[in-house]
């Protein structure tokens, strides 16, 4: 088992081949979407409409929509707090999620929590559960799971670079390669554990290296280039499905905002966010875009229009719906 250092999508690539044009549009849609989506949860936070904790994958949309894109229906995501494009892609709405964030009963944890502790079973999303690293035997466990149940379905979880130094991360991707389990760990390297940069975490070249180690394929993919995202996770759930055990990517980002919201990342160098905007994986995708023939004058525009005018939908709802009663707070705790 060896690491694969990065490979390039290019049209000529037969996984690629398969999208069709309302694949590309669907996901530059679900990419706009939580960039849009983001930024106005933030207003509404500096409004005082949300409490808590508002944590955006701003500039890192192409990892979580071009890996969930590769997911089949049955299969299980187990998405962590920057992979709102993750949520989307299931086929989760706008309105669900702002219900969620503002607090509301028919968000999807029914006014109990704020932010991205959501999951929701009939898409196959479990929710993610604050200690990130702990998502990582929980989606060992599915995947054992669904082999049990006689179900031929794969699992995709994420992992931040601050989350590759617990022990979790060892004992889940361990247990994962032993069992031979269909499990796909990402692990979404954005520079940053918060404020520690990467350098300060790990001494080996790129986390990726470590898939040797347990048995498994690992590579690395650019994470901002979402068909290359596309193409390395679909492999690797072909290979899962195939019996072939899991597979480790690494996605090499930048996180262009703070840790969360009332963070405001002094401590990343200036020149550095500089460089990845130019890199800004929606931009990126637009490009690719226009050079196949699929995004005409005035479409980026219309589609962004569209975007933008069902969020601002998705918030009159959200703040028309009512909040919970004290009393809710007790029910469906408990299982029977």
């Amino acid at each position: 088992m060896g690491t694969q250092k990065p490979r390039a999508a290019v049209a000529a690539d037969p996984i690629l081949e398969q999208l069709t044009e309302a694949d590309y549009l669907a996901i530059y849609r679900h990419m706009r979407m939580a960039r849009e989506f983001e930024n106005r949860i933030i207003k509404l936070y500096r409004q005082g409409k949300i409490v808590g904790g508002v944590y955006t994958g701003t500039g890192n949309e192409a990892t979580s929509v071009g890996s969930a894109f590769a997911l089949g229906k049955e299969d299980i995501l187990l998405p962590l707090h920057r992979d709102i494009g993750a949520h989307l892609v299931r086929g989760q709405t706008a309105r669900r999620l702002m219900c969620q964030y503002m607090g509301r009963r028919n968000g999807l944890t029914r006014g109990r929590d704020g932010n991205m502790h959501n999951g929701d079973h009939s898409l196959g999303i479990f929710a993610m559960v604050s200690h990130l690293g702990t998502m990582i035997p929980v989606a060992a466990g599915a995947a054992l799971g669904g082999r049990l149940l006689g179900k031929d379905l794969v699992s995709m979880n994420y992992i931040g670079d601050g989350g590759t130094s617990i022990g979790d991360f060892h004992e889940g991707l361990n247990f994962a390669a032993v069992m031979n389990l269909p499990m796909i760990l990402i692990i979404e390297n954005n520079q940053y554990a918060y404020s520690t940069p990467t350098h300060q975490q790990y001494a080996c070249a790129d986390l990726v290296d470590r898939a040797r180690g347990y048995g498994i394929p690992g590579v690395m993919v650019d994470g901002n280039d979402v068909l290359e995202v596309y193409a390395v996770a679909s492999q690797a759930v072909e290979r899962a499905r195939a019996g072939k055990g899991p597979t480790l990517i690494e996605s090499k980002s930048m996180r262009m905002r703070g840790h969360s919201e009332h963070d405001d990342h002094f401590y990343v160098p200036k020149d550095l966010l500089t460089d990845w905007e130019k890199k800004d994986p929606i931009r990126r995708f637009e490009k690719v875009l226009k050079e196949k023939g699929y995004i005409r004058e005035g479409k980026l525009e219309e589609m962004g229009k569209k975007v933008l005018d069902e969020l601002e939908e998705a918030v009159r709802f959200a703040e028309k719906s009512d909040f919970p009663e004290p009393h809710e707070a007790a029910e469906g705790v408990y299982a029977d």
